[in-house]
């Protein structure tokens, strides 16, 4: 790869719980990869496909943007949560006048709940063992 071509990408950094995304996105046909694989066999839950493309909806680019993420950590909900973010960081950078609308629908704000740690002398992170009196 070129020097030139290198800097036709545009990036995003997403993340939701423990998933990580990097999300890399140029002009081009429309077409997702993701890690390497088809977007629709990476995510086959059609709850997660719309989660992941919709900042490329509500901004119309959805056949704009070549796009490729390399995801890690977290599950599936997780992943397309920081995809989402990514995708939206990304178009923000490559036309701001798309921040106006990914804003108003809420995808560049960054969810930060995380699981909560299991304590010592509970059973889970709230749930106490159970009490005997007698």
């Amino acid at each position: 790869m070129t020097e030139a071509a290198a800097k036709e990408f545009i990036w995003g950094t997403g993340r939701r719980k423990t998933a990580v995304a990097r999300v890399r996105i140029t002009p081009g046909s429309g077409t997702l990869l993701v890690n390497g694989r088809p977007f629709e066999t990476f995510f086959p839950i059609e709850q997660q496909r719309l989660m992941a493309q919709a900042p490329l909806v509500v901004t119309s680019t959805l056949g704009k943007y070549d796009v490729w993420a390399q995801i890690n950590g977290g599950g599936p909900l997780g992943q397309s949560g920081a995809m989402r973010l990514g995708v939206a960081r990304a178009l923000k950078a490559a036309d701001p006048a798309l921040e106006e609308a990914l804003r108003a629908s809420g995808f560049l704000t960054r969810d930060s709940r995380m699981v909560e740690r299991k304590k010592y002398g509970q059973r889970k992170a709230r749930r106490r063992f159970q009490f005997s009196k007698r």
